[in-house]
């Protein structure tokens, strides 16, 4: 959708983005802010360096501030209500697989419960008006759990192990039954490894790798280094987010899931030497294989994104990274 025709379409239009200081979350206000929404951000945590990237945060904009967390349920019905809300994306969560294997319960909180309250609150709100057109919730690859037959299609099981899979896949399931159930206009989204600009978790791959080469240290892989991913860059992201809504909100398509991915896949190692390759960098990564619960292989198939959603990424691997990279020099000086 071309930037004049999707400007028509979100100008004015009143949208909650939960988990709005995430990588995904932080780029989507920004993005619809652009496009003259009336944004509302569920913010839990006060995380200081994301204004670098969103200006909202410091009130420099008319984006609305919500603080609070998704275990509440009041906070999320009185905003939906208060702020007369239409469009939902719904992306927060804990996200971290490490985080939900030292600490289940607030990753079971956060993912599950948040997800429940949200689309609970939705389903009592819409007995009474029809104002909200669409919710966008986030899924991920890895509500898949492991398989041997690859790559992911929708119509795969949703099996995860660990915790933080398992999250993901009650997160999608609980979604899927309120749009087959009672009809709410939600859409699932699932994706793999998101990069880019505003991600301010080091602990992740993207942002802890071109760290480490700005500042001459050698980088560092959690695994053995072998694990098979797709990495996603925001951009296409977001744009999935918003074309899911456009499209859900002209019906039809309650409790329907959808792989996003970039369609490019790498190990562990081979991805790490593509961003050294990138930054011309000698410096050779070391290997901690320290990692546990993590699925070995993952990517998936876009074909229904594509043939329902006439969806399709658009920004190449190399060409998401320069400017991943260039946004990290600039905020790392």
């Amino acid at each position: 959708m071309e930037d004049m025709e999707r400007l028509r379409f979100w100008s004015g239009k009143r949208v909650l983005v939960t988990g709005a200081t995430g990588v995904v979350g932080l780029n989507l206000v920004n993005t619809l802010e652009k496009y003259d929404a009336e944004v509302v951000a569920l913010v839990r945590d006060w995380v200081p360096k994301s204004g670098l990237l969103g200006k909202w945060l410091y009130g420099e904009s008319s984006v609305k501030l919500v603080r609070g967390e998704l275990e509440d349920y009041n906070l999320i019905l009185r905003t939906l209500a208060e702020y007369e809300i239409e469009y939902v994306f719904h992306l927060g969560a804990q996200t971290i697989v490490q985080v939900g294997n030292r600490s289940p319960l607030t990753t079971f909180k956060a993912n599950i419960e948040g997800t429940w309250n949200l689309l609970e609150a939705v389903r009592i709100l819409n007995q009474y008006s029809d104002d909200i057109k669409a919710v966008c919730v986030a899924s991920s690859d890895k509500a898949y759990g492991a398989s041997t037959i690859l790559p992911y299609t929708e119509d795969m099981a949703l099996c995860g192990e660990h915790p933080y899979d398992v999250s993901k896949s009650c997160t999608d399931l609980i979604a899927q039954a309120y749009g087959k159930s009672y009809g709410i206009p939600v859409c699932i989204a699932r994706m793999g490894n998101i990069y880019g600009p505003g991600d301010l978790n080091f602990n992740r791959i993207v942002p802890g790798t071109i760290r480490n080469i700005i500042e001459n240290k050698a980088p560092e892989i959690r695994s053995d280094g072998t694990p098979v991913r797709e990495y996603f860059y925001v951009a296409d992201a977001v744009d999935a987010y918003l074309t899911m809504a456009e499209k859900v909100s002209s019906g039809g398509l309650a409790g329907e899931a959808f792989n996003f991915s970039s369609g490019e896949k790498f190990s562990a190692l081979e991805f790490i030497e593509k961003i050294s390759g990138i930054m011309k960098s000698n410096l050779k990564p070391v290997i901690q294989n320290t990692s546990r619960n993590e699925i070995q292989d993952q990517y998936l198939s876009i074909k229904k994104a594509e043939e329902i959603l006439n969806w399709y990424p658009k920004h190449s691997l190399e060409n998401g990274l320069k400017q991943t990279i260039q946004w990290y020099k600039e905020v790392l000086k």
